[in-house]
């Protein structure tokens, strides 16, 4: 896949794509001349070595490739972060910056979400500095910052137009993700309280705190109720809170992520919008739901 309107996968880079897959089969383009299907033959134990070939191969260039059996590609169930992921944001740091505190918040949260701390304490750091904060900042956040990551709503939609079931799976906080969701049209979502004290944030979450086994527990959870195995399922996120989740997904995907969960997980996107991981399931761009 190619970003739109940067590239596109012409004649020599599909051949070049093409001479690393053995067995390579004629070209299906799911939307001309930005994502293509490319069947080839190579056992489960293959595919590492080739995703390093595949790599090299595309080295420098600003073009996805996920390679996957073809058998059971479309998903019944989404997983997906919503910081980071489903959002350009991440609104604990949004709403340090009107405590003045953004610089040290988003400090803490780039280490977490690259594993260098543990989320649950990094999180109760955090909250504890927006202590006092304005409830009402949450919609200011919401109103001026919070900006959709493009393709979510054609992911979303797309997926539940087909009988899908999309959850959206949150180390942030309901006051954002119940907006959040409702605008991209997911079926649920789960993540952490806000305690609030009169008209201000008290600074305090309440516990226990959703993070990365509890979005993994969600996930079985779902899988379980819906008598999905594990191959129909996909998640997205993008920080090492979600490692556990993507690594139980039968397809884990890591969206713009951070270093160690893009070595870690199954796909990785670092270039494309969130729709690619429609192209990822084989739909055509004339399938996608509006």
């Amino acid at each position: 896949m190619a970003r739109k309107g940067r590239n596109e996968i012409g004649a020599p880079r599909l051949a070049a794509l093409a001479a690393v897959l053995p067995g390579a089969g004629a070209p299906d383009w799911l939307d001309p001349g930005q994502a293509v299907d490319i069947p080839f033959t190579a056992a489960p134990a293959d595919l590492p070595s080739l995703r390093a070939a595949l790599a090299e191969a595309l080295a420098g260039e600003a073009v996805d490739a996920v390679l996957q059996p073809a058998a059971g590609r479309r998903k019944r169930l989404l997983l997906a972060d919503m910081d980071s992921t489903m959002i350009h944001q991440e609104c604990v740091d949004e709403l340090a910056d009107f405590a003045g505190l953004k610089a040290e918040v988003s400090a803490i949260t780039e280490r977490a979400m690259r594993g260098e701390i543990a989320f649950e304490p990094a999180l109760r750091e955090r909250v504890a500095l927006l202590r006092g904060l304005p409830v009402d900042t949450v919609d200011r956040v919401l109103a001026e910052r919070i900006t959709l990551m493009p393709g979510g709503a054609a992911l979303v939609r797309t997926m539940r137009a087909h009988g899908g079931y999309c959850a959206l799976v949150s180390g942030g906080f309901t006051l954002f993700t119940g907006a959040v969701a409702a605008r991209l049209g997911f079926d649920e979502h789960r993540s952490n309280t806000l305690e609030i004290d009169g008209d201000r944030l008290a600074g305090t979450v309440t516990e226990p705190i959703l993070g990365r086994e509890a979005k993994l527990d969600r996930l079985v959870a779902l899988r379980g109720s819906r008598g999905l195995p594990r191959s129909a399922v996909m998640a997205v996120g993008d920080g090492a809170n979600d490692l556990a989740m993507l690594g139980e997904a039968g397809l884990g995907v890591a969206f713009h992520a951070k270093p160690a969960v893009a070595a870690a997980a199954h796909a990785r996107i670092d270039h494309n919008d969130l729709d690619a991981l429609l192209f990822v399931q084989g739909y055509r761009r004339s399938e996608f739901a509006s």
